[in-house]
């Protein structure tokens, strides 16, 4: 008798055991949900979902989890295939997904995958994503018919004539974010860029051109031809000058971020800026943190 009464007792303590193994199965799905749009996409994808059988199946089972994806780098992801990552947590949206955030990982194929996996985005934001060029930018865009807002940062491969070549599809956006570090240029190409955005985007709602070239001339005709301008953040613009026609132009402006505006809450890195401007003998003469270097300060033929 005893050892019958030990073994039930085993067997009782084994079903217990086995009872609380997941222990987050009473959870509500709403409450899972919630914990896991607290953490970022990686980190469910690489963690949560590999913690119990509930924790799994609120992660992959749920599209809505997936609406919002943001994929962005940190050094724990040095060994990931972060492209892989990135598909899944496309697959997980069913669909469904409405925005999408990645950096460096992505390039031309990833952008036809999302083309394929998600007829409903809304929102695509890039940053530092040296491997996408005007072509295949472009044409992410046509299989989005969607999209509304485009965010184009530190992506090196983007030409400044990307608004122009891409004039049919993009002038159905109503967002546009396309950042860089400010590198002055010669007078004569600093307002191509805003000249297309003025011809070609007239429905935007908002507009960041965080360390643009542009002068006054082209922000003049961005406030002309886009009459629905709300939003304007022009950080880093150093060759806009702010006189009282610019000003007054600016006026219905609901949100408006002038060139030497705080940075504080500007997310990606910032660099000193590049200057250029034309010497008193024509040379051209660049400056950066406070130094100036002229054409003539460097020769091959040069014994120094």
């Amino acid at each position: 008798m005893p050892l019958r009464r030990r073994g039930r007792h085993r067997r009782r303590s084994h079903r217990r055991r086995k009872r609380t193994r997941d222990w987050a199965d009473g959870l509500p799905m709403d409450v899972l949900l919630s914990i896991f749009r607290r953490l970022d996409h990686a980190d469910v994808l690489m963690s949560a979902d590999r913690v119990c059988r509930s924790w799994r199946r609120a992660a992959v089972d749920e599209p809505s989890l997936w609406r919002r994806i943001t994929m962005r780098w940190h050094e724990r992801f040095g060994a990931v295939d972060r492209f892989a990552m990135a598909a899944a947590a496309v697959r997980r949206s069913a669909g469904q997904c409405e925005a999408f955030c990645g950096d460096y990982f992505v390039n031309e194929g990833f952008l036809a995958y999302l083309g394929l996996q998600a007829p409903c985005l809304k929102i695509l934001r890039l940053i530092h994503c040296d491997l996408i060029t005007d072509g295949s930018l472009t044409a992410a865009i046509m299989a989005h018919p969607l999209l509304e807002e485009l965010e184009l940062s530190l992506c090196g491969n983007i030409s400044d004539y990307f608004v122009c070549y891409a004039r049919d599809e993009i002038s159905k956006l109503k967002h546009l974010r396309k950042n860089t570090h400010f590198v002055n240029c010669h007078e004569s190409v600093r307002d191509v860029e805003a000249q297309d955005i003025a011809t070609f985007m007239q429905d935007l709602r908002s507009l960041q051109l965080f360390g643009n070239v542009l002068t006054n001339e082209g922000l003049e005709a961005i406030l002309d031809s886009c009459s629905k301008l709300e939003c304007l953040d022009m950080r880093h613009c150093f060759n806009i000058d702010m006189d009282s026609t610019l000003l007054s132009k600016c006026a219905g402006l609901k949100t408006l971020r002038l060139p030497d505006d705080p940075t504080d809450d500007y997310q990606l890195d910032i660099q000193i800026p590049v200057l250029i401007y034309e010497s008193a003998d024509n040379l051209s003469v660049w400056s950066s943190d406070g130094w100036a270097y002229s054409d003539n300060n460097y020769s091959e033929d040069s014994d120094d």
